[in-house]
């Protein structure tokens, strides 16, 4: 497996705008055409709340931002919905002319910080513009899944949709505080709106200590799948670099069985910046000549995002 050769930071919030102030998290690409890519980001207002803007950068060469948009493309949900009080971007997919776009949808609670689940968003102007599918998730809570859903990767094969999601399995009190426990499940759908899920884990727990697998990316190469992904232990991960996100890397014949193998992932923390804390929420893009890698540094995104190229 090739390493990845970091490039740099792209992006930081410039803090122009009350919606933008920290946080530059979950980059999402749409290679719109052969001039110009989308990075899609969530973004924090004053109140710590996530909203989801853009850049576009040129094709190939993504550290040459040639527009930043200057507003939000979804509003919060109405009071007591499951995105009221913010919004993520998660994937993109293109299909017969409408964009796609999977979203987080975050609520507050009481006896645990929050509650996420996935909203869907369509654009039928090239991504112009988005609008609310639904009021309601596409993928919430269920009897066998009563926690919460997170990140989510989807992709269109042989006329099925196909989805990679996190998927809660509790919370537990660590150090006085709730903390959150998720691994990465699969599941299909026929209209990219109505999903089938069987329980199906796709990467589960390394080990005890290891508590959250999140944003799974996928390419197809060489006959196989590919996935890069984040993930972290349970204990002061927000703090200890050893214990923060790293990027983890699986294979698969069919994309619903894994083989995980981190030591192949290609990428590590460096030494010093915005990367040197932690690394997480790649999103991984086929270029014209080599694979890039769009991921979050230090701070859950609030150093920015950056790439990589293999």
């Amino acid at each position: 497996m090739d390493k990845w050769i970091k490039k740099g930071l792209i992006y930081v919030p410039n803090q122009k705008h009350e919606w933008n102030q920290t946080h530059a998290q979950v980059p999402v690409v749409d290679c719109v055409n052969d001039k110009v890519w989308r990075i899609y980001f969530a973004t924090r207002n004053l109140k710590s709340q996530s909203a989801t803007s853009y850049i576009e950068v040129e094709a190939n060469n993504p550290s040459n931002i040639l527009y930043d948009y200057n507003d939000t493309i979804l509003p919060f949900g109405k009071l007591g919905t499951f995105d009221e009080s913010g919004i993520m971007p998660t994937c993109i997919v293109n299909h017969k002319g409408i964009k796609y776009l999977y979203y987080i949808g975050w609520m507050l609670r009481t006896a645990v910080p929050y509650h996420n689940s996935i909203g869907l968003a369509v654009s039928d102007d090239d991504g112009k513009s988005f609008k609310k599918m639904f009021e309601g998730p596409i993928l919430t809570t269920t009897h066998d899944e009563p926690y919460f859903c997170g990140t989510a990767y989807v992709i269109i094969e042989n006329g099925i949709w196909r989805m990679w999601y996190l998927s809660c399995t509790k919370w537990e009190i660590i150090n006085n505080k709730p903390e959150a426990f998720y691994h990465i499940k699969y599941a299909e759908s026929l209209d990219g709106i109505n999903w089938k899920r069987e329980g199906k884990v796709a990467i589960d727990f390394s080990d005890d200590d290891e508590a959250g697998l999140v944003s799974a990316s996928i390419i197809r190469e060489n006959g196989k799948y590919k996935m890069w992904f984040g993930y972290r232990k349970g204990l002061n991960y927000r703090t200890d670099r050893n214990q923060s996100y790293k990027i983890g890397y699986a294979e698969s014949a069919d994309g619903i069985n894994w083989n995980r193998m981190d030591h192949l992932a290609g990428i590590e923390l460096s030494e010093e910046g915005w990367d040197s804390q932690m690394i997480s929420y790649p999103y991984i893009v086929k270029g014209s000549s080599q694979n890039f890698m769009f991921y979050n540094g230090n701070g859950f995104g609030a150093s920015g995002f950056g790439y990589a190229v293999q």
